[in-house]
């Protein structure tokens, strides 16, 4: 995960001399990053049940990810052709960094059924904090005259990280529980987060799970404040620099928003297994929300100190509901499809990087960045709103499990002595 995270959290601080250096318009440069998140987001579904039918091996995603994570960036290097930029860089590459995303996140889902927050966190926060020494490689020493070999030593490094990782994947057995912990005293421990964070009561498929109605309004939520994130993921280093800030707070600016972009989704995923998936997800939205106009008062304000620490804020709220998202479905529909059922969850963001990378560049070019940060601030209350209504089929409510809606889970099926095994 933190192998891919440049081509995402990098890509605000790379946007200027991008520009400068192939020609492009803004509108041209943020829709390259448009159609990459679509093609990154869209490959989730597609390829969770390509995995879950055993066509294709978590080593085979990574791999194939691998090779093409590289030819984006090296064709990034090498071209100022917008469409081939846009088969390399977006279509190749976002389909390459989607399936790392998409494999890391089932993966870990699968190992630690009884920590699913905070691991799942931990994981998902590789994908933002990474690109942290990019940023101000990009912000400082970025120019015409290494534009060509830093594309392709970041490709490299790239396709290493991936490809060595990729060697080592194995996903556990379906139902898989971890031996070293006894699943009648998990399920009957009550100062577990067990009773926050119910299991699912049977196993889903896509199509039962879509329709209970809960899936729609995970992605719905998911989908618009997807757009918030990736508006202030790409646009972070750009406002900040309409504002008249000097070059270090724009990188540290975005530097932060990076870092706690990827330290909040562990922190946050450790905070759900305590106090409920649901509720976490909600306060994290209001978090976001307060910060889109928190960014606008310290930026018409000139205060640096502010902007980094809405920055700050920013950072952590524009993350952190990932996991929550990524942890709720199988606790609402269980383990045994949630490649598929995330997945198409997760294809939301295809909508939120449309709306906040591409159609944002035409709103901050005709009405600025006040009226767009603006607008995202009003549309993260939103997703809270829809948020609310998120409940767990077959349930009335948060409730302590019990044997019974322990039938089809992966800790009863360990019951039963199926599919036990020891960690890879």
């Amino acid at each position: 995960m933190i192998g891919v995270s440049v081509f995402e959290y990098g890509f605000g601080a790379a946007e200027a001399t991008l520009q400068k250096q192939h020609g492009w318009t803004l509108t041209e440069t943020f829709w390259l990053l448009a159609i990459w998140n679509a093609f990154q987001a869209g490959v989730a579904f597609p390829a969770g049940r390509l995995r879950e039918k055993g066509i294709v091996s978590a080593k085979t995603a990574m791999l194939t990810a691998a090779v093409l994570v590289f030819i984006a960036f090296f064709a990034l290097g090498v071209t100022d052709n917008w469409v081939v930029n846009v088969i390399g860089y977006s279509v190749l590459g976002g389909t390459g960094a989607g399936l790392v995303y998409a494999t890391c996140i089932n993966m870990v889902g699968k190992w630690f059924p009884e920590k699913r927050g905070g691991k799942t966190g931990f994981v998902n926060g590789g994908f933002a904090y990474g690109a942290l020494p990019f940023i101000f490689v990009f912000s400082y020493v970025f120019n015409a005259h290494n534009f060509a070999w830093i594309m392709g030593l970041v490709g490299l490094y790239m396709m290493l990280v991936v490809g060595v990782c990729g060697f080592l994947f194995k996903d556990p057995p379906k139902n898989w529980w971890p031996e070293s912990v006894d699943p009648v005293k998990w399920s009957s421990n009550p100062s577990r987060s067990l009773r926050k964070n119910p299991p699912a009561v049977r196993q889903f498929s896509t199509m039962e799970a879509i329709k209970t109605g809960q899936l729609p309004l995970m992605w719905l939520s998911l989908a618009i404040i997807g757009g918030v994130s990736l508006f202030g993921i790409g646009y972070q280093v750009p406002f900040a620099k309409s504002l008249g800030f000097g070059p270090f707070v724009a990188a540290a600016s975005a530097g932060v928003l990076s870092l706690v972009n990827g330290l909040g989704r562990g922190v946050v995923g450790w905070l759900s297994d305590q106090m409920g998936r649901k509720q976490a997800l909600i306060l994290v939205l209001l978090v976001e929300a307060v910060a889109q106009f928190g960014l606008i008062w310290s930026g018409k304000s000139h205060n640096e100190v502010l902007f980094i620490i809405f920055a700050f804020v920013a950072g952590f709220g524009g993350g952190a509901f990932y996991p929550m998202f990524a942890a709720l479905t199988p606790d609402y529909f269980g383990e045994n499809n949630n490649a598929s059922n995330y997945g198409l969850i997760y294809t939301a963001k295809l909508v939120g990087g449309f709306l906040g990378l591409g159609v944002a560049s035409s709103v901050v070019t005709h009405i600025g960045y006040t009226g767009a940060y603006t607008i995202a601030g009003t549309i993260a209350v939103l997703s809270a709103i829809v948020a609310l209504f998120l409940r767990q089929p077959g349930r009335g409510g948060h409730v302590p499990a019990t044997s019974s809606s322990l039938a089809e889970s992966p800790a009863n099926n360990s019951l039963a002595g199926r599919d036990r095994a020891e960690p890879a």
